[in-house]
């Protein structure tokens, strides 16, 4: 039986599995993961923090601006810069280390170049 898609790409019956192991499982660890992240910068080693920052943030960029789960917000930004969300990203992050998103895209691109080029991004569920 081969399930009919949406004219939002995917099938219901992966919407429904998504959705009950988001709810279950996930969002549940997501937040366990953001108290041991508290806990983690103020006694945990850098490295652990970092990595739980950067997770957090790729996170936010794919679930809020709809960016891919292998770039941070500010790679994502640089390379859509023209938005208005996109500008405000890189005016604010210019206050704290100038040309931090250029720098970032560039740091990132050649790994999203690669996840795309090997179909990564594709659907691996049903």
């Amino acid at each position: 039986m081969n399930p009919r898609p949406d004219i939002r790409g995917g099938t219901f019956r992966e919407r429904m599995v998504g959705f009950c192991l988001t709810v279950c499982f996930l969002l549940p660890l997501a937040m366990l993961g953001c108290l041991v992240l508290v806990w983690v910068v103020f006694f945990g080693s850098t490295a652990r923090g970092r990595h739980g920052v950067r997770a957090l943030d790729h996170f936010v960029n794919a679930a809020v601006f709809d960016g891919l789960a292998w770039e941070s917000i500010s790679s994502h930004a640089w390379r859509e810069r023209h938005r208005p969300w996109s500008r405000l990203v890189i005016w604010v992050t210019n206050r704290w280390q100038q040309d931090h998103c250029r720098r970032a895209n560039k740091r990132e691109q050649p790994v999203v170049d690669l996840v795309l080029q090997k179909g990564l991004e594709k659907q691996t569920i049903f």
